[in-house]
């Protein structure tokens, strides 16, 4: 890794809360000041800053990394069908080296798409944890707990988690947080849930399950308890401001107070939503009802990419569509999502350019066709941006990406062994 302690974005257009002309120093891992008195003799590193949109890391709030070795596998398939007939049988298959495998190629493709935070669920964790710690991105880690309601099994899950919890929390400079990841109401029993919650509060880490994703899931849950998903987890004590729900597509009016009174964040996954035909979440809702909504991607195979450029962009439609109003869900809220409402559910001090915030930045090129002309920057990054316009990435005060080049993973070896692994399964 770079050994810069000081890295100087001379004269560029800052995009975080609103829009300005200025330069950032940053200083070890910190944003020390912003201004446009600073000059090239104040770093050890100096990057031009003009053409460029400067805008923070993007946050990806659900994540199934590893999944890159399935991309492709179970297209065009509901949920169930997808998760039973496709993915658990190969997920069946996986070890360490598949994972490790698969998260260092998901990092590639996230650092090089402006990712520089993301909050994963998935198995052998410690590898996704050293792929993390190499590639200088930051990462909430949860080991995805599944019981099928089954006693052993709980037990089995719950150590998993806590040897993630003292093998890997809090490493790597801090970058490597872990969460607490029971999957899903439907896959884990009430005793699983209740255990998770109780050992996410004894080491005051965020809990991230899935909840109501599909219609199924809220039809059967009500069946067998007569009661929706968030009234059943708030029923158990799951849910408060540490609580990171994926998808919500189908909460109901009497859970938006719920999850506004306990503080819950929620993920939005709009491709993955569409993909699988689950539904489009009801998300200019939860943002009347002041409920914090950040973005995800899902897993690979139900998205196909990690590219948080596109999720924006379809976050915004799909809720213009949805509520047939244009003006729902503006350009602003959408790009909060990405990043600040982000950061805030993952508790971390990033999500904006500020003095003393997390220097997590990405530089995106104005200068290319679709992007010109640039009469309002907010409006390119949401409605004409793509990740492969991202030329620049800063993770804790190191660079990670450089006019395009990775340089904290070997592109090409990441790609070969992604191939074999993929092969593999």
């Amino acid at each position: 890794m770079s050994e810069t302690t000081s890295i100087l974005i001379k004269d560029t257009t800052i995009l975080s809360d609103k829009i300005k002309k200025a330069s950032i120093l940053i200083v070890d891992n910190t944003i020390e000041e912003i201004s446009n008195d600073l000059s090239v003799t104040d770093a050890s590193k100096v990057i031009d800053g003009t053409n460029k949109i400067t805008m923070p890391g993007l946050v990806n709030t659900h994540s199934h990394v590893a999944m890159t070795l399935l991309r492709g596998v179970g297209d065009d398939e509901e949920l169930q069908t997808w998760l039973n007939d496709y993915i658990w049988p190969k997920e069946a298959k996986l070890d360490e080296k598949l994972v490790y495998a698969g998260s260092k190629l998901a990092m590639a493709e996230m650092i090089k798409t402006g990712t520089t935070t993301f909050n994963d669920m998935y198995f052998y964790m410690e590898e996704t944890a050293k792929a993390v710690e190499e590639s200088g991105i930051r990462g909430v880690l949860g080991y995805g707990m599944i019981d099928l309601f089954d006693d052993e099994k709980r037990k089995q899950e719950i150590k998993a988690t806590k040897n993630l919890i003292k093998n890997s929390h809090n490493t790597a400079n801090g970058r490597v947080q872990v969460a607490v990841a029971p999957h899903a109401p439907y896959t884990c029993s009430e005793e699983l849930l209740s255990e998770s919650k109780k050992l996410a509060n004894k080491h005051n880490l965020k809990l991230h399950i899935h909840v109501s994703e599909t219609q199924q899931e809220v039809n059967d849950l009500e069946k067998q308890r007569n009661q929706t998903p968030f009234e059943y987890l708030d029923s158990i004590d799951l849910l408060d401001e540490n609580t990171i729900a994926a998808h919500g597509v189908w909460t109901t009016d009497n859970e938006m107070k719920l999850l506004k009174e306990k503080q819950v964040s929620i993920s939005h996954n709009p491709s993955s939503n569409m993909k699988l035909a689950s539904g489009i979440a009801p998300v200019s809702k939860y943002i009347k009802n002041d409920i914090n909504v950040a973005i995800g991607t899902d897993g690979v195979s139900s998205n196909n990419n990690l590219d948080m450029f596109s999720e924006m962009k379809l976050t915004a439609l799909l809720q213009k569509v949805n509520t047939m109003n244009a003006k729902t869900l503006p350009a602003q809220a959408t790009f909060n999502m990405a990043t600040e409402n982000g950061a805030r559910a993952l508790g971390i001090n990033t999500g904006s350019i500020k003095e003393g915030k997390l220097a997590d930045i990405v530089l995106v090129n104005m200068n290319v066709p679709h992007m010109i002309p640039v009469r309002n920057p907010l409006s390119n990054i949401i409605y004409s941006a793509l990740g492969s316009d991202v030329d620049t990435v800063i993770c804790d005060g190191q660079l990670l990406l450089e006019d395009k080049k990775l340089l904290t993973i070997n592109e090409e070896d990441a790609i070969y062994d992604a191939k074999l692994a993929a092969q593999q399964l």
